[in-house]
């Protein structure tokens, strides 16, 4: 996923409260919900649980918005909007502006940022990219906190590297080789170059260090003031989530009601259902949901060495498991 971001992946796991029934809610709340990329197999979990009816058994109604334009952050600290879905690094960053917002459920259990290249290259290692030439999407974002987490875990200095931004083309990029490696999603673009007959090595940034990933986020205000609508919203995505670890299959058969072309062309639905395989395997946890004051701790330092946040932040302003431990009981 190129930018769930603000970038992209659970069957033996028990979530046994998940799965208990809620309170029979007395009106519905519609929620546009910011997504931050395009409708796709990858948000299977959101389109489970609208299409079984778990979020309107919460009383939840949900219209995805998938704007590019939209920034979930600012609305949703504003009071604006109830939820987004982002990536865990903008939270400190959104902290440190002012905008009371709050991280509730961890949906990525792993950073899904990664280094790919042709295996020709036998870039294999981080040690393997000094003086190499590397794409990137671009120096913000989650592909770019991924790829200087995984130099600072490796003790690599970002001068050793020869990078550049390359845009969302990290695949013809690799291609036409105008580049030795690229940044990108662990479940994109490794998925892509291996449809198109190139072998790769991928060197995924979760293997060497721990940071938060995707996951979702509310604000102060409505945990205070309506934590039962915090707690259906999180209830229903992890059943939506575990429903689609137990059967993939027919996750991807939903998904193609809401996802534009899906399940019309063969070729591209191997893909599709590829891309979907390896994202549950960036969302399996356990539990599912959870997010640890550790990973939180390394985001930031990360977020400290790029001189993007000055100073580090009390976990507690940054996530709360309560909501996932409340209905997981």
């Amino acid at each position: 996923m190129r930018r769930i971001i603000v970038g992209l992946i659970m069957a033996s796991i028990v979530l046994a409260g998940c799965a208990g029934a809620p309170a029979t809610p007395s009106s519905v709340t519609k929620i546009r919900l910011p997504m931050g990329y395009i409708a796709n197999v990858q948000y299977a979990p959101f389109y489970v649980a609208v299409d079984k009816g778990y979020f309107a058994e919460e009383g939840i109604e949900i219209e995805f918005d998938y704007r590019f334009e939209t920034d979930g952050m600012k609305l949703v600290g504003a009071g604006e909007l109830p939820f987004a879905v982002a990536s865990g690094e903008q939270v400190p960053l959104a902290r440190e502006q002012g905008l009371p917002v709050v991280y509730v459920m961890q949906w990525f259990q792993k950073f899904p940022i990664a280094v790919v290249a042709p295996s020709s290259k036998g870039i294999r290692t981080p040690a393997d990219l000094i003086g190499k030439q590397v794409g990137l999407p671009g120096y913000f974002g989650a592909s770019y906190v991924g790829w200087r987490g995984l130099l600072n875990a490796a003790g690599i200095g970002e001068s050793d590297v020869k990078t550049q931004d390359i845009g969302f083309t990290q695949v013809a990029a690799l291609q036409q080789g105008a580049v030795d490696a690229a940044v990108g999603y662990v479940n994109n673009e490794p998925i892509q170059l291996e449809a198109a007959g190139i072998d790769v090595d991928v060197i995924p940034v979760s293997d060497y260090v721990s940071m938060v990933a995707n996951g979702v986020v509310t604000n102060e205000k409505t945990i205070a003031e309506n934590p039962g609508l915090v707690r259906g919203f999180v209830r229903a995505l992890l059943r939506g989530l575990q429903d689609v670890i137990a059967d993939p299959d027919a996750a991807f058969a939903i998904s193609t009601r809401f996802v534009e072309g899906l399940g019309a062309n063969p070729d591209s639905d191997e893909i599709q259902r590829e891309v979907l395989a390896k994202s549950i395997d960036q969302w399996r946890g356990e539990p599912l949901g959870r997010s640890s004051a550790a990973a939180w701790d390394t985001t930031q330092d990360v977020l400290i060495s790029m001189g993007l946040l000055e100073q580090k932040l009390d976990g507690a302003q940054l996530f709360t498991n309560r909501f996932v431990d409340e209905v997981s009981r």
